[in-house]
């Protein structure tokens, strides 16, 4: 009788070892098949560290209980108390595999085959497992011979001697060996089909990349050649024959259950075509018809059984076209269909179990690997393996995949086709779903190596794993620089200097002898800086040959790679980050000025990798980055410098995707709106210079006078800048305003204001590469006449008695852009009756105005300028269009609420909401003012200085016009456009601002 203390320290003991029934473990460890080692401590912890110890134990009994005798039990127990490593093999099988446990149980003399015990670096191949199957005969001690070689495979798995992809690989090992032994029987049981033909099997799939399954379909293709002086059509009957016998062998179900499916669909025309072709055959199909996911598969292709040279004549007659696949029709876009028709066909109640084919699963991994093979595999033979794991790692050593993306993916599909092996071995059945029974994830978990909380932490990981490989997926397999690269044309993969220079000249480089230095800067060598440059450079040279100055954009970018070169993510986010590659071709073959910044700012070519690195930051949050720089500067000179940063940054943010808008990319189509595009530059460009303005008042005071100014000051933008239509080389029209402090002398804030007028100008006058930011005070009362800062009291009483109606006029675009808030408002409230005066114009006004504009245009106009041309100031031109809105406004304002804009467009469309003008003028103003101010940010993107006329330098204008929508050969086009639409806005404005 058990003392119950006793039986509860059992009880304990056995939980504490892993069991989860430690009655039914007691009553095993209790029978008589283990009376000879029940007592021995050295087999509860053996049995303790296994996957499932319970599973173990009863393994272990029924291998005791089928011995044929006294002698041959005594004999296995002892060699499983004396012999550590043949004690972890057995137990480890028997607490990982069922199915294992019950070969054992019927062959109880094949435990022995477990006894010799191989070091780390001895593993198996296909000699080792020829010879296991040597005395094989017919199908069933093939089995039987193919269960037992398979026990030492586990064993090495499931004790750590192997890695996952070395178990993989002698699974693939002893899969040929098979074949092989089950060629030799069907060769044997038809001698005269044998003396017929030559027969070689290709294995395909994951045979064929040495990465097997426990139990997995073994994917085949059968190519036979008739002996010497037999005919054709009887070698390939006998050939098919002797094919057939053998799939048979291996796949049909006998007492000893079957050792795997033999696969042959992935052959010529699948299931409809014949079983075994000729060379000639399969040539002539894949030459014609093959489709792009059957030059895919035979990537992995092998030969493996049957007739060696007749394998490898095939392998080397079908290799070039695999490496050719890449150049088809849509190659890429048909490989991702593929991969998405795959997930899509997963019954939804699986999806998520699903190791294999649901995202983040194994499938997603090979895929990915097995396109960037095929893209980039036609010029660099050290990607063309078969093997998922020695593929990534040649892709990462070449540069194609990051190191680090590439060893996140290698730890992910390690881990899943460790978990994929582990669910197989328990009862060697085909699957790749993840079980719900907690029991079977406690196991799996345990095999894997986690034993506190095992559910848990398998859940955790394979999760965590999981997501790394959709990520990653993702970036990969639908990398847009992935289907450039594949329409290169034979050749361009790999950069060499004749091909290089016929390829420059036919792109149209002008300088070829330049470009090819520059190519060889960058990407000569060894270093992995130089392979990713080469496999950048011919999928770049084409965007740059896509642009009005291929051999600028070339230059650029060696610049930036120069800048950078030592930057490790920059040639990654080109290789990787969505668009980032294509979008920094289109901005420095566009023109001077974006390049010009980026050299000043090359980190700024982060942006382009950023899906919101093209979005324009808005006032509040400029003005809260450019402070905080002045706040950390050393003075004055230094804080604006800081605040010049800041500007070169975002000028370049709005200038790349003001191009890449206009341009169009894969990823960003052209935008279809111009209107939105103006809108988008006048709004980002007017934002950063309040910004910037705001930060060097800040640093002028912090020099000046610590935390504040004796008197309130804020400025007021005008012109373009209080309209936010500021373009890339406008001066910034202000006028400033100041309010002393309570108690203080007015001489002395005067003196304070204009101490701080002088320093910002001089501040922002001081010699810079970047573009220049000049402040225009013209508009001021008594223009370049009067004060440059006045007292809010002085403002209101000039403009009550001195105003002229011109300064009306400037006055409707005035708001506070920097400075003290209250008193920019209250100056807005002062200034209200000028610019909207009660009941419009009078006559006298209206003929004042059409007066000055006049003027204007025989006096201002550049001499020798065509008045056609000029984007400012010519007919229909930004002038006329803005004259005609602005009487509108001086009109009308007071009784139209929606005319009270600084805005162009905005009061040119509440005009027409008015019924001041017709839709169709509306829009004939508008589409000229666009184009206008268009022309002249194009001017300054591609010239790099700013300019109202278009450039008289074919290659400049060429330039402008693809800025502007135009075509090669198209710049007369856009010339004449130019001249109708700004003829029928200048009728337009003749009948509205001059009274017809």
């Amino acid at each position: 009788m058990t003392v119950p203390g006793r039986r509860s320290s059992a009880f304990t003991r056995l939980l504490r070892h892993g069991f989860t029934d430690p009655s039914g473990a007691e009553r095993h460890l209790a029978g008589p098949q283990l009376a000879a080692v029940r007592s021995n401590p050295v087999l509860l912890d053996a049995l303790g560290a296994t996957a499932d110890p319970d599973l173990a134990l009863l393994g272990l009994v029924r291998l005791a209980e089928a011995q044929p005798d006294e002698e041959q039990r005594r004999m296995l127990l002892d060699t499983l108390l004396s012999g550590k490593p043949f004690r972890d093999r057995l137990l480890g099988v028997l607490g990982a595999s069922e199915a294992l446990a019950d070969h054992l149980a019927r062959h109880p003399g094949d435990w022995q085959a477990l006894v010799t015990y191989e070091a780390s670096d001895l593993h198996p191949g296909v000699e080792e497992f020829e010879r296991g199957l040597a005395h094989a005969t017919d199908p069933v001690t093939l089995r039987v011979a193919y269960r037992r070689c398979l026990l030492s495979i586990a064993a090495r798995d499931v004790c750590g001697t192997t890695d996952v992809a070395e178990t993989a690989a002698e699974l693939a090992d002893l899969a040929t060996a098979t074949l092989r032994a089950a060629v030799a029987i069907a060769r044997a049981a038809a001698p005269e089909d044998a003396a017929l033909c030559r027969l070689a099997v290709i294995a395909m799939g994951k045979c064929g990349g040495h990465e097997l399954n426990y139990v997995s379909d073994v994917d085949v293709i059968f190519v036979a050649a008739a002996v010497d002086g037999a005919e054709e059509g009887k070698a390939l009957q006998a050939a098919t024959r002797i094919a057939s016998h053998m799939m048979r062998i291996c796949s049909e179900t006998t007492v000893e259950g079957t050792i795997w499916p033999v696969d042959a669909n992935l052959r010529p025309e699948g299931r409809n075509g014949p079983l075994v072709r000729t060379m000639a055959s399969h040539l002539a199909y894949y030459q014609r018809w093959a489709k792009t996911w059957e030059f895919q598969a035979l990537l992995k292709a092998r030969p493996v059984a049957g007739d060696p040279e007749l394998g490898e004549e095939y392998i080397e007659t079908l290799a070039p076209l695999v490496w050719q696949a890449a150049e088809r029709d849509n190659f890429v876009p048909d490989v991702q269909k593929m991969r998405r028709r795959v997930v899509d066909s997963i019954p939804q109640a699986e999806l998520e179990r699903e190791l294999k084919l649901g995202p983040g699963g194994l499938r997603d991994v090979e895929f990915a690997v097995q396109l960037l093979q095929l893209v980039h595999g036609r010029g660099d033979a050290s990607l063309r393996s078969g093997s998922t794991l020695e593929a990534l790692n040649a892709l990462a050593a070449g540069g194609y995949v990051g190191r680090a993306d590439a060893a996140q993916l290698d730890e992910a599909y390690r881990f899943l086709r460790a978990m994929e092996h582990r669910i197989q071995l328990y009862r060697l059945r085909r699957t790749h779903l993840v079980p719900e029974d907690e029991a079977d994830l406690r196991r799996l978990g345990r095999s894997l190596g986690l034993r506190t909380e095992p559910v848990t932490e398998l859940n955790k990981a394979w999760r965590k794993h999981s997501s790394a490989v959709r990520r990653l997926h993702e970036k990969l397999f639908y990398r847009p620089l992935l289907d450039a690269v594949a329409q290169l044309a034979p050749g361009e993969t790999r950069l060499s200097t004749d091909a290089a220079r016929e390829r420059l000249v036919a792109l149209g480089y002008n300088d070829p002898s330049a470009a090819l230095r520059h190519l060889e800067a960058l990407a000569s060598g060894v270093s992995r800086k130089a392979a990713i440059q080469r496999t950048l450079l011919p999928v770049l040279l084409g965007w740059f040959a896509d642009s009005a100055d291929p051999d600028a954009g070339l230059l650029g970018f060696r610049k930036v790679s120069d800048a950078l070169g030592k930057t490790p993510w920059y040639l990654r986010l080109l290789r990787d980050e969505g668009a980032a590659a294509e979008n920094l071709a289109r901005v420095l073959s566009a023109g001077r000025l974006a390049p010009d910044l980026l050299m000043r700012a090359p980190e700024a070519v982060a942006l382009l990798g950023d899906e919101r690195g093209l979005e324009p930051r808005g006032r509040v949050q400029l003005e809260q980055e450019v402070l905080a720089a002045v706040g950390r500067a050393d003075g004055a000179e230094m804080a604006v410098a800081a605040a010049r940063g800041v500007r070169r940054r975002e000028l370049f943010r709005t200038a790349a995707a003001d191009l890449i808008r206009s341009y169009g990319t894969e990823e960003h189509p052209a935008e279809a709106d111009p209107g939105a595009l103006v809108d988008r530059v006048g709004s980002a460009v007017s934002d950063l210079t309040a910004a910037t303005l705001a930060g060097t008042l800040r640093a002028v005071v912090q020099q000046g006078w610590g935390a504040e100014l004796p008197t309130r000051f804020t400025v007021i933008g005008m012109g373009r800048f209080g309209g936010h239509e500021l373009g890339y080389g406008s001066d910034a029209d202000v006028i400033f305003v100041h309010e002393p402090r309570e108690g203080v002398d007015e001489h002395e804030a005067a003196k304070a204001a204009n101490a701080v007028v002088s320093e910002m100008r001089r501040l922002l006058e001081i010699p810079s590469q970047d573009p220049p930011l000049l402040i225009d005070t013209d508009l001021r009362p008594e223009g370049k006449n009067g004060p440059l800062v006045r007292t809010l009291k002085s403002y209101e009483a000039y403009y009550r008695r001195w105003s002229h109606v011109w300064e009306s006029q400037a006055l409707l675009r005035a708001e506070p852009v920097a400075g003290d808030e209250d008193l920019g408002r209250r100056f807005m409230d002062m200034i209200a009756t000028l610019r909207y005066p009660a009941e419009g114009l009078g006559d006298d006004a209206v003929r004042e105005i059409r007066r000055l504009k006049a003027r204007m245009e025989s006096e201002r106009l550049p001499r020798g300028a065509d008045p056609n041309l000029h984007a400012k100031l010519g007919r229909g031109g930004l002038s006329d269009v803005e004259w005609t809105v602005q009487l509108l406004q001086l009109r009308h304002g007071w009784a139209e609420p929606g005319l009270r804009t600084t805005r162009t467009r905005e009061a040119l469309a509440a005009a027409r909401s008015a019924g001041l003008l017709s839709t169709e003028d509306a829009a004939v103003l508008d589409e000229a003012w666009v184009l206008a101010t268009r022309v002249r940010n194009a001017v300054m993107l591609v010239r790099g200085r700013a300019g109202d006329t278009f450039p008289s330098d074919g290659r400049e204008l060429a330039a402008v016009g693809r800025y502007l929508g135009y075509g090669a050969g198209l710049v007369g086009d856009l010339l004449d456009d130019y001249r109708r639409i700004t003829r029928r806005a200048r009728g337009v404005v003749e009948e509205l601002f001059y009274g017809g």
